[in-house]
């Protein structure tokens, strides 16, 4: 038996991790409007579900994604500074109310602004993926968080052109790096295609190592990997669809064997403009989520856990306009959805058994929320 000094050690230790769970999360907003000013900041309560008044945090135009870096010190961000487009570092000071953005440099891409950046697990390397430049741009980092330089810029080539207005050339629109930190990927939309490059972190330097396909005229626009690494889950902007692959981790490639649509047809009928925006699975692994703008809904599919496989849950109103982004707490307890046209940022609570999302009537406004960043991720 334990001994009661042991027992109440561990209990002190239990609140500790509960009390932890409940302190408010730093959430960074990357934002695309007139209205809006650049990076905003907003703190979210984990016990209450609600959000404090956002507020601008650092000058910057057109600021719509962020990364983060490993050790919460860095922010990161896409945007036109002084002018000239370019990735940003900011060094992050403070937290909640007293949470502050300081610059610490910026360094130009020179070929169009980003859509989507992230950093690589060692905190070495920072890629960028470009799409009206059609490119993928690769900076190295310096110790402190700040960019050192640029080291390179790949041109994609070639065109699906199944969309001739949206697939007449490459748009590279996220970027995102393997759980072994072995491999970047770039889902092209123009292409139809996940193009795959090894990384070399410790020169931050991609060599291209090959594609998977996507549905002719799907047009790929975010990924992410099942929490056990063995599946990736692709979102389809132009015809509203993920598609599963499995993952081969030590040969760094995909296999497509499933897609399944967001939103019905039928359903789509009546929208002037429909498109899948964001994608993200949940820290159990047990769920996805899929935002669907025009549609203005999140739809909620279960995942097989032996196959990857996703089934049908739900479809929930994000309560805004036009989601193009929104993101789950470390928990997995919370979803915050980004109203890109209504300025708005809801609340909405996740069942942890079902994976259904029930809106807590909790709005914040904020000026064309595009990227929802937790501190931590």
């Amino acid at each position: 038996m334990k001994s009661p000094r042991v027992i109440a050690l561990l209990a002190l230790v239990v609140c500790l991790c509960r009390a932890e769970a409940q302190q408010p999360l730093d959430v960074w907003l990357g934002t695309s409007s007139s209205l809006s000013k650049g990076i905003y900041h907003t703190s979210f309560n984990p016990k209450t579900g609600r959000l404090t008044p956002s507020k601008v945090m650092a000058e910057i135009r057109g600021p719509g994604f962020l990364a983060m870096h490993p050790d919460r010190s860095t922010l990161y961000s896409v945007g036109n500074l002084g002018g000239k487009n370019a990735i940003t570092a900011y060094r992050i000071e403070g937290t909640g109310r007293k949470a502050a953005l300081k610059l610490l440099n910026s360094v130009d891409i020179e070929d169009g602004g980003a859509a989507h950046l992230c950093v690589d697990k060692t905190a070495r390397t920072l890629v960028s993926a470009q799409y009206g430049g059609g490119s993928v741009a690769v900076f190295a980092l310096n110790k402190d968080g700040s960019i050192k330089a640029r080291t390179q810029l790949i041109e994609h080539e070639g065109a699906s052109m199944v969309d001739a207005r949206r697939q007449k050339s490459p748009h590279p629109h996220w970027s995102g790096i393997s759980p072994d930190n072995r491999f970047v990927f770039i889902p092209d939309l123009g292409l139809d295609q996940v193009v795959i490059y090894k990384l070399d972190a410790a020169n931050s330097k991609l060599t291209r190592h090959g594609t998977a396909k996507a549905n002719p005229g799907a047009g790929p626009r975010h990924m992410k990997f099942h929490t056990s690494g063995n599946w990736v889950y692709l979102l389809n902007e132009l015809d509203l669809t993920v598609t599963v692959f499995d993952y081969n981790a030590k040969a760094g490639t995909m296999k497509a064997k499933q897609t399944i649509e967001t939103v019905p047809r039928a359903a789509l009928a009546k929208e002037k403009a429909k498109s899948c925006s964001e994608i993200r699975v949940h820290p159990s692994g047990k769920f996805v989520y899929a935002a669907n703008r025009g549609h203005d809904t999140i739809t909620a599919f279960r995942v097989d856990q032996e196959t990857g496989k996703l089934t049908f849950i739900e479809r929930e109103n994000v309560r805004g306009a036009t989601p193009r982004n929104f993101n789950l707490d470390p928990s997995g307890k919370w979803l915050l959805a980004g109203g890109q046209a209504s300025h708005t940022l809801s609340v909405f609570s996740v069942d942890q058994a079902s994976g259904e999302l029930t809106y807590n009537q909790h709005v914040i406004h904020t000026p064309s929320p595009i990227c929802v960043l937790f501190q931590p991720e």
